[in-house]
């Protein structure tokens, strides 16, 4: 029997209209009455996550978050970090310094000032959207110290530049960081150390669940090593190759509700 369910969000756990269909979450209720734990794991910060969160009812004592694509596992009540993998200042200032010499925008998270950048643009904005937050307009050579607690740092922009900008990442680049896409437009720079994956086998562990009592749903490639790790990997058909070739299963869309149809196969045994 699965124990823990871990959902990506975006292209998964939502439609293309960005909600939870009322099958999606009566199944997940249904899976819950069972027992099994529901986990959204996602490169949104805490605070992006708790619309979802408070409508699937799971903002509870010992109901857990995989933030950050997995940097910060956190308890979703209180905020409380039961893991932590990020990065520092000087992280932040190598990756400014090389995304002005590619010719991307660069944003990150930082613990003490939330989402920066030098300067916004229409992907900064939607990341604030889709989130609720702020965004605070800085220079990251100057107001960030090397010591900052930053939980990533991102290259933002079309695909066609965004992907030419990744043809040139210098070696050092995927030497010293985890480096993925989480959408089109968005590459995503962590702690080494740092992928749902890793994140997904830590919150088992910490909750006496074997790995093989483990599921995650997810589409994209930040996604991967989540389907990989989980004892039953499923993919979403609107996913991408990658990560549809290595999933145990393949379910339906995210607009055909996809997530409740594996779930009501794999968990509730209809």
């Amino acid at each position: 029997m699965y124990k823990l369910i871990a959902l990506d969000m975006d292209g998964t756990l939502l439609n293309s209209e960005k909600q939870i269909t009322d099958r999606t979450k009566k199944t997940l209720a249904q899976a819950r009455a069972k027992g099994v734990k529901i986990v959204l794991a996602s490169g949104r910060p805490l605070a992006g996550l708790q619309p979802p969160l408070k409508e699937l009812d799971l903002i509870h004592e010992n109901e857990y978050v995989l933030s950050f694509n997995g940097a910060l596992i956190v308890d979703a009540k209180t905020g409380e970090a039961v893991s932590k993998c990020i990065l520092q200042g000087t992280d932040y200032k190598d990756l400014f310094k090389l995304s002005q010499e590619l010719g991307v925008h660069c944003q990150a998270f930082s613990t003490k000032h939330g989402l920066v950048t030098n300067e916004t643009s229409q992907y900064t904005e939607y990341e604030a959207s889709i989130n609720k937050l702020d965004i605070n307009i800085i220079n990251p050579l100057t107001d960030i110290t090397d010591e900052d607690d930053i939980i990533k740092v991102m290259f933002i922009d079309p695909p066609e530049i965004l992907d030419k900008a990744i043809a040139n990442l210098p070696n050092w680049v995927k030497e010293r960081y985890n480096v993925f896409k989480s959408a089109p437009f968005f590459l995503e720079i962590t702690n080494k150390g740092v992928d749902k994956g890793v994140g997904l086998l830590q919150l088992a562990d910490y909750l006496n669940i074997k790995q093989s009592e483990t599921m995650a749903c997810g589409d994209q490639g930040n996604d991967y090593t989540m389907i990989k790790a989980a004892g039953l990997g499923v993919a979403m058909e609107n996913g991408i190759d990658k990560v549809k070739a290595i999933a145990d299963y393949v379910t339906d869309t995210n607009d055909n509700d996809g997530v409740a149809k594996a779930i009501e196969k794999f968990v509730l045994n209809k």
